[in-house]
């Protein structure tokens, strides 16, 4: 019995590094969400860092985004080149050239309207930029926040206050429920 007892104590003391050898291995192949990784993915693909950090209902969001403020500006850039050839047309002094604007719009309104939409083209422009942009730091903030816990023993309490001046008011207070 004494043999069974010092062979399994033996065991234990040279396995038990290799257990804890074992169980850190274990522990360091856990997967750990990255924000670098995240903002690199959205920086190549919009959507992609949000893909990866499973907010897969931000994706539609940014593409309608990118959709609708790529129509802008390829609207505005079109109306842009239209009123600028137009314009063009109308001072070159050229009698031959006439364009489609010749009893709607005087020669201040072109030029008005011309520089109207390049600034619209160049404010949508902007705004693709900025978005893209937003895109990446919407990722890396989801990444740094993917484990953050969010309980429900978190509760806002709204209580009547009395103060030592003689006022009353209403006080926000947080109270972790347990």
């Amino acid at each position: 019995m004494n043999f069974r007892i010092s062979f399994l104590i033996l065991i234990f003391v040279f396995c038990h590094p290799l257990f804890l050898n074992a169980q850190q291995k274990v522990d360091s192949l856990v997967k750990i969400h990255s924000p670098v990784k995240a903002s690199i993915y959205s920086a190549i693909l919009p959507g992609a860092g949000q893909f990866y950090n499973h907010k897969y209902w931000k994706i539609p969001v940014i593409y309608g985004a990118m959709a609708g403020l790529g129509y802008l500006a390829k609207t505005n850039n079109s109306r842009y080149t239209d009123f600028k050839t137009a314009y063009r047309y109308r001072i070159d002094g050229d009698s031959g050239t006439t364009d489609n604007y010749t009893d709607i719009y005087t020669d201040n309104d072109l030029k008005l309207l011309r520089d109207y939409y390049r600034r619209n083209r160049d404010l949508s422009l902007i705004f693709i930029g900025l978005f893209y942009v937003l895109n990446i730091v919407d990722a890396s903030v989801d990444a740094h926040l993917y484990y953050f816990d969010i309980s429900d023993d978190l509760s806002l309490n709204l209580a009547p206050a009395v103060y030592s001046q003689g006022g009353i008011g209403i006080c926000l207070g947080l109270k972790l429920r347990k």
